[in-house]
């Protein structure tokens, strides 16, 4: 299994490189935008058209580097053809920020402990900063296409890195934890002893209800600053949710290590049946990053030397784990409370959801360990 990151690595340049970066950062910016009005009065999205259209102005008139034209015609048809497939309607893509896109061993390299940099003027060589991500330099992940990215005077190489993992074999894994995935608790794990462990999703819900109020006032004034105010807020609350799932999946994977099975709801399709729950609710409960909160588990799961399983989540809030008696009405969604209409068994619904997924983790295995 080949597993991908993106490292966000600091890089330090002196001034002098500092300026050749904001040069090279605006040509190519200028030049994405160049073969984007081509794309757009074309239509062609073949990189061979392309290439005989706008090739020889990216060098001549903006002064790119042979490869610095060829990774901008990449990126533009890349953008156009991702907003094709997302069905948006043709358009003009622009480029608002200054941006570069480097391609390993061709516009930049590390040498003697630092990286090696193309830039119309010439390579340079800048010092950087892994702050723990110096594992993925010890020479076993390959690195991609990277971003130069500037933000607030500082500049970051955002780097893809893969590694190739072996599978984790299913009669390697020594436990097995459910996890329910909530607003009330972010997660509820339950695992093979029987230990119950609840992340409390509190302070998640209080901080959304401050955003979404904000965001209410800001789309009452329809002033081009609020525009522009709404536009930021919402860019900030997307990097703290993302924040909040890497704390979460780092903290799962953390407790339990490596040779686990890690099974949760496959959710995929949640915004369309949360359209249904009250709608004072709906917000906390449709746009929640669920996916990309399994994803991170995933992929800190597989570094860590464990699995993880998504399972169909239909009834694991409403089956007794007990009993297995099957009952809508066993569930208090209001009081996030269960009781078993059958045996009496009671607990908090959450648990009682991670509850199941273990059980189904552990049919799994078991499943698994005969047919062998």
């Amino acid at each position: 299994m080949d597993l991908t990151i993106t490292a966000k690595i600091k890089i330090e340049p002196s001034p002098e490189q500092i300026q050749l970066l904001i040069e090279t950062m605006a040509a190519y910016k200028s030049g994405c935008n160049f073969v984007s009005g081509v794309i757009f009065s074309t239509g062609v999205l073949s990189l061979v058209p392309v290439h005989n259209d706008t090739y020889r102005p990216l060098r001549e008139k903006f002064a790119l580097k042979s490869q610095m034209a060829q990774s901008a015609m990449k990126t533009v048809i890349a953008r156009y053809r991702s907003a094709k497939s997302n069905g948006h309607d043709w358009s003009l893509v622009k480029f608002k920020k200054p941006e570069y896109d480097l391609v390993w061993n061709r516009d930049y390299s590390i040498s003697a402990g630092r990286f090696s940099v193309n830039t119309l003027s010439g390579r340079i060589k800048v010092p950087f900063e892994t702050k723990g991500m110096s594992q993925y330099f010890d020479g076993t992940w390959s690195l991609g296409t990277a971003k130069l990215v500037n933000k607030h005077g500082k500049f970051f190489l955002h780097i893809p890195m893969t590694k190739a993992f072996l599978d984790v074999r299913d009669d390697q894994l020594s436990q097995v934890v459910g996890i329910d995935f909530g607003m009330n608790f972010l997660a509820t794990a339950y695992d093979s002893d029987g230990k119950t462990i609840f992340y409390s999703g509190r302070h998640v819900k209080d901080k959304r209800a401050h955003y979404q109020r904000v965001r209410k006032s800001l789309q009452r004034i329809k002033t081009p600053s609020s525009r522009r105010r709404l536009k930021s807020l919402g860019s900030r609350e997307t990097r703290w949710m993302t924040d909040v799932n890497h704390q979460l999946s780092k903290a799962l994977v953390s407790e339990y290590g490596s040779d686990t099975l890690f099974v949760i709801e496959d959710l995929t399709g949640i915004r369309g049946a949360t359209e249904r729950v009250f709608q004072k609710n709906r917000y906390y409960s449709v746009s929640w990053a669920f996916f990309q909160l399994r994803r991170m588990l995933e992929c800190k799961a597989a570094l860590a030397g464990s699995k993880v399983i998504a399972v169909d989540p239909r009834y694991t809030s409403q089956t007794c784990p007990k009993c297995g008696h099957k009952e809508k009405s066993n569930r208090n969604k209001k009081m996030h409370a269960f009781t078993c209409k059958s045996c009496g068994y009671q607990s908090n619904d959450d648990r009682i959801g991670a509850m199941n997924l273990q059980r189904i983790g552990s049919q799994y295995i078991a499943e698994v360990t005969q047919s062998a």
